[in-house]
């Protein structure tokens, strides 16, 4: 339980305490964190649907769960996407991911990760809170794909690089696998869900091998909120 706390103390603000684990401890917990993370976003929207249209709702979902984690991910899908557009060598996107200013295309990218996953939300098929309830999940288990096949790509060290300390190996994903079998609730839908989760993280990961030849812990923030969005559309098509 130390180093499920230490996850959730790493990737939200809920108050849980002071708990010391080494990061490479805690990543095959982020899975479970998510399922947290959706629990709570999804007991919201339940109580929320009884007094906001569905829109209204969908854009407070997306609100609550930008505070939960602190806008960590989103800080990092900003930085992520000032860096590493346009063509620019490995060294300078890396400088540019580590000055906390936002650029235009930083700004860009979290505009339009909010809209979608708010317009998103409001189109889930019903029941939507087991979309709620994983997406999150699965878009945590992302973290730990991302750190078996890629090395860490800042050579001086970051925030991220304690997570590599021990790399994620077959025995720890164990998190991934009670997720998925959570994702079969979603009925109909959860191959598409699976196909999602598979190209985002393929197209994610190979721009990221392409671009820098390894990940970053703000690449890995990035990684997760364009998960989240990949799954969100892929749950409402066909809806009209």
């Amino acid at each position: 339980m130390r180093r499920f706390f230490g996850a959730v103390q790493f990737l939200t603000i809920l108050p849980v305490g002071h708990h010391v684990v080494p990061p490479a401890r805690m990543t095959p917990y982020f899975p479970l964190v998510g399922l947290l993370l959706g629990a709570i976003v999804g007991g919201f929207d339940l109580i929320a649907v009884h007094w906001w249209p569905r829109p209204v709702v969908g854009a407070l979902d997306v609100l609550l769960l930008l505070v939960l984690t602190g806008a960590l991910h989103m800080d990092g899908l900003g930085d992520t996407a000032d860096g590493l557009y346009g063509q620019r060598s490995p060294e300078k996107a890396l400088a540019i991911m580590k000055d906390s200013r936002v650029g235009a295309m930083g700004a860009i990218a979290m505009a339009a990760c909010l809209l979608l996953k708010a317009v998103a939300i409001a189109a889930l098929p019903a029941p939507r809170i087991i979309f709620l309830f994983v997406v999150p999940a699965l878009a945590r288990c992302t973290p730990l794909v991302a750190m078996w096949l890629l090395p860490y790509g800042r050579p001086e060290g970051g925030t991220g690089s304690a997570f590599y300390e021990v790399r994620p190996r077959l025995r720890d994903f164990w998190g991934v696998l009670l997720v998925l079998l959570l994702a079969l609730f979603t009925g109909m839908r959860f191959g598409a869900l699976i196909i999602a989760f598979v190209m985002t993280l393929v197209a994610v990961l190979s721009y990221y091998r392409r671009k820098l030849g390894g990940v970053t812990g703000d690449m890995l923030g990035a990684l997760i909120e364009v998960t989240e969005v990949g799954l969100l559309l892929a749950a409402t098509i066909g809806e009209s």
